[in-house]
């Protein structure tokens, strides 16, 4: 009872062929998420030019026109 026959062995390699075999409609669907994943952490890695500090040290001084300095 306890044992896999050669029945659940034929099914689960069934299940694994068309999960990770050929070019079934779920193979496409696993690629597709493994490209996603891929963009994601590439995105992570890659640093945001909106979000960056600019850098003040280079600007001009400007003098306040109302107290005259």
């Amino acid at each position: 009872m306890g044992a896999l026959s050669i029945w659940h062995i034929l099914i689960l390699a069934i299940v694994a062929l068309l999960l990770f075999g050929g070019r079934g409609k779920i193979s496409d669907l696993m690629g597709d998420v493994a490209k996603g994943i891929r963009s994601f952490r590439k995105g992570l890695n890659e640093p945001d030019e909106d979000r960056a500090i600019p850098d003040r040290r280079d600007e001009p001084v400007k003098k306040d026109s109302t107290t005259g300095q």
